[in-house]
């Protein structure tokens, strides 16, 4: 892979809950000058940087029912639409967790559905994040197989905000048990070229990581 094509696996992050408008203008910029696939912020933000990056080819991405997944089906429906309506391109949301670990099936998968449907009617990218410093193998593993009835675009390690984020032996699971149109994205702890490429080796085709231009700036010098 060339420079320019692993810049197009990033995700460029800034989900503090005090970012100002002057850092979103500058994260926006940076996502432009160094070709990287999307913006990931707070949904608040989304009009702001969707704005910012309207005729390039950096898409803004609107993080939903975030950090916690903690919020209704509904509810989660509503801040998906609003954040669509606002300019958002891609969508990554958190699965309710309390759901999960009951072993609630088919909340989950009324869940993933209802929002997965509302993102594909508008050509909406879908993430689902499962958020995997909570879940055991098993709980990863019933998750993607129920990824692939609802068939998002990806599912994702981590919010970012756990005790721990994405780690190569779960993005390596989720490859192996998601159907192959379901690519996987690793977020969470990725602030270097080598746990980046390791993500990428392990399956991961997208990578949510707040230290994007460090690590374009690191694989320049392994190139």
């Amino acid at each position: 892979m060339k420079l320019e094509d692993y810049s197009k696996l990033i995700d460029h992050t800034n989900l503090k809950p005090d970012a100002t408008e002057e850092q979103m203008a500058i994260l926006c910029k940076e996502a432009v000058d160094y070709s990287f696939a999307m913006v990931a912020i707070n949904q608040a933000q989304t009009k702001f940087c969707a704005n910012k990056l309207r005729g390039t080819s950096v898409r803004t991405g609107a993080a939903i029912s975030f950090p916690l997944g903690q919020t209704s089906i509904s509810a989660k429906a509503f801040e998906t639409q609003d954040a669509i309506s606002q300019g958002a391109q891609e969508i990554d949301f958190v699965l309710n967790l309390t759901e999960v670990k009951k072993g609630n099936a088919q909340y989950t998968l009324e869940e993933m559905g209802t929002v997965n449907d509302l993102c594909h009617k508008q050509s909406i990218i879908c993430k689902v994040i499962f958020e995997i410093a909570y879940l055991s193998p098993q709980e990863v593993t019933t998750l993607c197989h129920l990824a692939n009835q609802i068939k998002p675009d990806f599912v994702k390690t981590s919010t970012g905000f756990a005790p721990t984020g994405a780690t190569v032996e779960m993005v390596r699971l989720m490859r192996q048990e998601c159907l192959p149109e379901i690519q996987v994205k690793a977020a969470g702890g990725i602030r270097d070229a080598a746990t980046f490429l390791a993500m990428i080796e392990a399956g991961a085709t997208r990578i949510g990581t707040s230290s994007g231009i460090k690590i374009i700036n690191q694989l320049k010098q392994l190139l």
